[in-house]
């Protein structure tokens, strides 16, 4: 099924059609370590163009404060992390090396920096449009890393300090959360700062299904 808005208008899905599966802004009101841990499993939807582009969040990292030196929001408030500083469910998008997007779910309420780094997902719906913005890749290789999310969906700046709740463009749904017993902890990925900062285990993940165990042979 495609959407279409009018002229000038932005595209939004139809009312009722799947609104009681947004997540909505009380979802991101929450500690942010709950809600990093509590996006695992989630559907990430963008509306692209009439086609819906879709995945299940596999892979997040949180950032906590001004005191987290692996925030932006180390270093004060500033132009670039003012979404940050927002009220929880806006998107943070930012650039890095001065050409891969990130996607941040800012959390907690207005005033206090912390957001969610959406750092891989399960390609779900609209497979297809997804290749074509990567540029051919393999499923398995699309949206399994932040820079490629970004990429494969379609987000980049234009999209920063955008209200996730509001079912416009880019937006979250219930999807299936994940249990706790399929959820790994591992420190996050690349980052700066102290040591605390490199070695704390915010960085959340979906478990990967173990391989099938062959058969002996008779």
């Amino acid at each position: 099924m495609q959407f279409t808005a009018r002229p000038n208008e932005p595209i939004r899905r139809p009312a009722g059609d799947g609104a009681e599966t947004l997540l909505t802004q009380d979802f991101f009101l929450r500690p942010t370590l709950e809600v990093a841990r509590d996006l695992l499993g989630r559907r990430l939807v963008r509306l692209l163009e009439g086609e819906r582009l879709a995945g299940r969040i596999s892979e997040v990292e949180a950032y906590v404060g001004e005191d987290d030196l692996a925030s932006h929001a180390a270093i004060g408030l500033t132009a670039r992390n003012r979404p940050m500083y927002g009220l929880g469910g806006l998107a943070y998008v930012y650039l890095i090396y001065g050409m891969h997007h990130c996607l941040n779910v800012v959390t907690e309420g207005e005033g206090f920096p912390a957001a969610v780094l959406i750092r891989a997902m399960e390609p779900l719906e609209g497979t297809a449009a997804m290749q074509a913005n990567r540029g051919g890749r393999p499923q398995r290789a699309l949206t399994n890393g932040p820079g490629k999310l970004c990429q494969a969906l379609a987000i980049d700046r234009r999209l920063n300090s955008h209200d996730l709740t509001a079912g416009v463009e880019l937006w979250l749904e219930r999807g299936e959360p994940a249990p706790a017993r399929a959820i790994v902890t591992t420190p996050r990925v690349n980052v700066g700062g102290d040591q605390r900062a490199r070695a704390i285990p915010w960085r959340f993940m979906l478990q990967q299904p173990s391989p099938p165990v062959p058969s002996p042979r008779s």
